[in-house]
Parts: C-alpha cells; sequence; structure tokens
C-alpha cells in the first residue's frame, strides 16, 4: 500500500485515457472510484473492479445513438443536452462522499466544478486539446486554407469550457504546446499541470526480431515503409497528406493509412491505389501489426493535446515525423528519435522523405536507437507522478 493513500475521484463522459490512469492509481494503492457513462461489464474489461465504478451507462446508449444519427443521418448533435444531464449525474453523486482529488474531463465539468467549490483539496480539470479558442482558431483557418467544411466546436460549448476552465482549481494538460495555448489565452501558468497520457509499453514494444527486419529492410534499399494512424480529417492534416502522397518524388515510398474517414474529409481520402494503401480503423490490440509493417511514422496534425498513435509508434520503434502542434516536441530527440516540423509545411514533410530515402545508414541506425535507448513513459510512471503532484496539492490545501 502505498504510504499517500489518496481518495480520487475521476469523472469521463467515455474512456479517453481515464480508463488506463484509473486502474493504475488502484495498483498503487490508491482509493479510487471512476464516474463514466460506460456500463460495468465494459469497464471491467480494462482491469477495473465493479467496486471501483459508477455507471451512468443510460447516458452512453443516448450519446452512442445520438453520434450515430448525427454521423449517418445528418442529425444535429444534442450535446448541451447531453453534456449537462451527466454533468448534473456526476455532481449529484460526487457530492455524497469526501474526496482528496477530483479529476474530472472538460465539457461535462461544469455541474461538478459548481458542486465541488472548496470542499476538496483539489479539482483537476482535464482538457484533452489546446486551449479550445486556440482550437477554434486553427480550424477556422484550415477551413479558410482547404475551402472545405470542418466541424468545429460550438458556441456554446466554447463558452462552457472556459468557465470549467475559470472554475477549476487546476487544469491538466497533455503536452507543452497545449500548455502554450492556455497561457496565450490568458490562463496563469500556475493554474496549469503538465501531466502527459501513457503508453502500455508492453502491448507495444516489438520483439527484436521485428527491429531486425526494419533495419535489414532499410538498407536493403527498398521502398520505405511510411504509416499513419489516426483519423483522416482536416484537424489531422489531410490536406497536407494529400499533397506529400500526391509528390511525384515521394512515389519510391509505400504508404499505409490506418483509421477513419471523417464526413467532412469523405471526397478527398486517401484510396488504395498504387503505393498507397488504406486499412480502416483497428482496435488497440490490432495496432501493433501495424506498426511492426512500418520503417517510419508521419504524423502531420494541426492541432493535438497529445497524440497516443505517436506514444504508440515510439514505442515500436518508429522514427517519427511530426508537427509543433502536438507533443512531438515533448517527445522527439530531433534527428535521434524522429523531427518536429511547422505545421501547415508539407514540403518539409516531403524533404524529410526524401533525406530518409537517401540516408539509409543513419535512418537504420536511429531505429535501433530508439529501439535500445527510448524509455517511453507506462501507464504506472503517469500515474505515480499523479500522486505525487495530487499529494503535494492536498498539503497545500491544508
Amino acid at each position: 500500500m502505498n504510504a499517500k493513500v489518496l481518495k480520487i475521484a475521476i469523472v469521463v463522459h467515455g474512456r479517453f485515457d481515464a480508463f488506463d490512469l484509473a486502474r493504475e492509481l488502484i495498483k498503487e494503492g490508491q482509493d479510487v472510484r471512476l464516474f463514466t457513462n460506460y456500463p460495468k461489464w465494459a469497464v471491467r474489461h480494462f482491469g477495473i473492479s465493479a467496486e471501483n465504478i459508477r455507471s451512468f451507462w443510460f447516458h452512453g446508449i443516448l450519446a452512442r445513438t445520438a453520434q450515430f444519427l448525427h454521423d449517418n443521418m445528418r442529425l444535429p448533435y444534442p450535446e448541451a443536452w447531453l453534456n449537462v444531464m451527466f454533468g448534473r449525474w456526476a455532481a449529484k453523486n460526487i457530492i455524497n462522499e469526501p474526496w482528496d482529488v477530483v479529476h474530472t474531463w472538460s465539457g461535462v465539468s461544469e455541474e461538478v466544478l459548481l458542486a465541488l467549490r472548496g470542499s476538496v483539496a483539489a479539482v483537476i480539470l482535464l482538457r484533452g486539446s489546446s486551449h479550445i479558442k486556440t482550437q477554434v482558431r486553427l480550424l477556422q483557418e484550415e477551413k479558410t486554407r482547404t475551402g472545405e467544411q470542418i466541424e468545429k466546436p460550438s458556441k456554446w460549448m466554447i463558452a462552457r469550457e472556459v468557465r470549467e476552465y475559470d472554475l477549476s482549481d487546476y487544469i491538466r494538460i497533455l503536452s507543452s504546446f497545449a500548455c502554450l495555448s492556455f497561457i496565450t489565452e490568458g490562463v496563469a501558468k500556475e493554474k496549469l499541470l503538465l501531466i502527459p497520457s501513457g503508453v502500455p509499453v508492453g502491448d507495444f514494444k516489438p520483439a527484436y526480431q521485428i527491429i531486425e527486419e526494419r533495419y535489414k529492410r532499410i538498407l536493403s534499399g527498398r521502398p520505405l515503409k511510411v504509416l499513419y494512424v489516426g483519423a483522416l480529417s482536416f484537424r489531422k492534416g489531410l490536406q497536407d497528406l494529400k499533397t506529400i502522397i500526391d509528390e511525384p518524388k515521394t512515389g519510391k515510398f509505400q504508404f499505409r493509412f490506418v483509421g477513419t474517414i471523417l464526413k467532412e474529409s469523405i471526397h478527398k481520402h486517401l484510396k488504395s491505389e498504387g503505393n498507397i494503401e488504406y486499412v480502416v480503423k483497428q482496435p488497440q490490440y490490432k495496432l501493433p501489426k501495424q506498426y511492426a509493417w512500418a520503417d517510419l511514422f508521419i504524423f502531420p496534425t494541426i492541432e493535438d493535446g497529445y497524440a497516443a498513435v505517436m506514444a504508440q509508434a515510439q514505442a515500436s520503434g518508429l522514427p517519427i515525423i511530426t508537427t509543433t502542434n502536438c507533443s512531438g516536441p515533448d517527445i522527439i530527440t530531433e534527428g535521434k528519435t524522429g523531427w518536429v516540423l511547422p505545421i501547415r509545411a508539407p514540403g518539409a514533410f516531403i524533404d524529410k522523405l526524401l533525406w530518409c530515402d537517401s540516408h539509409r545508414n543513419e535512418l537504420a541506425e536511429m531505429v535501433k536507437n530508439i529501439y535500445e535507448n527510448h524509455k517511453p513513459k507506462d501507464w504506472n510512471d503517469v500515474a505515480k507522478n499523479f500522486i505525487d503532484i495530487c499529494a503535494d496539492l492536498k498539503e497545500k490545501h491544508k
């Protein structure tokens, strides 16, 4: 049992990384309750016992039904109604018990934050992306650049999240890029807690045989295999992905894109033809097979709070080419584990791919270096860091 036992409530509408964090906190001896709209039977699959779960499963059914109708029948998603419903349920249940720390997800937390003001050591709001105003600005710029309709947070959600930022004691953000966005929007640095997510290293670290095969394949001169994992959307850099693969000089590479095609970008998706292969979205347990296929990982995102797929790719021993607007600057050592480039700079990505093709020895050594020397943060590391921070906040509160 950890000497710093805290009573922690985690409030999340869905899963995100909350289940991984809750599981590891429990393993570390913490007294955790997970408030979610997943049914208990589903949460137990993630290694969390029923006694640690408070489920509003009916809300989960409503939310998934509304999302299906929105995606397939273009009906408006009733976010105001659903988010407030979940927030009220969570607030009603949370105030029945004393807590040291409440860790709650943005967008569904206003009711919880109002109910708990001053009653716990720390209420930590998790914002998984950049500040919502920064996110909206970047998406609006992308809409102007591409001439496409891009789904953005509603005015209702923007106003709600900004109120949540003000009401919370602290805001947990997942990358230095997200941290800077909050400071730029006027949030005090002292209010921000940079606690990145983790990766189940054991699930993604490949057998050495896969690294040897990648090493030999790179040196053989065969076409380099370039992988992208994630939603194919303009937010994730679809416009630049198209430019990269349409460049004649990249015809010497093999590209594989794994993920969902968003409605907004359906007519621009990357079809399976020539040197391009498209694979539908895969469950997490099948992703290691995709990473094993590749020699490089590419991620030209316009805006991301963290991007779990990059942590997975790095744990899989892949060099990464990505942008400044994600966790890339935090997890990549320039020129040793990958490269961080400006957003909306497909030419820079093309140049870097061509460099990799003409510097096979350096690329192969980079693969071995990542595998042998890089130590990504496991979820257990994240949980221990979270406990230390929360214990300090509790002490300050005293």
